[in-house]
């Protein structure tokens, strides 16, 4: 019989960012195709593009560094 330890925090801590950061950046890409009417000083510069890609990026080097792990 088996027993398998439990997944370190830090694997569920980069699958929530994965997550939240897809929808950040798919939000970015939706308001750079179809720019809203009113626009704020920064919006050319597209931080949703920005921090959606780095909080993918961040994500998936913790979920993929924690994934064989176990406490």
């Amino acid at each position: 019989m088996s027993v398998h330890g439990m997944k370190p925090i830090w694997y569920f801590v980069g699958l929530i960012l994965m997550v939240m950061g897809g929808i950040i950046l798919l939000s970015g890409v939706n308001d750079l195709m179809n720019p809203p009417e009113i626009k704020t000083k920064l919006a050319e510069l597209h931080p949703g593009i920005w921090w959606g890609t780095v909080m993918v990026l961040f994500g998936s080097v913790m979920f993929l560094k924690t994934r064989k792990g176990s406490v």
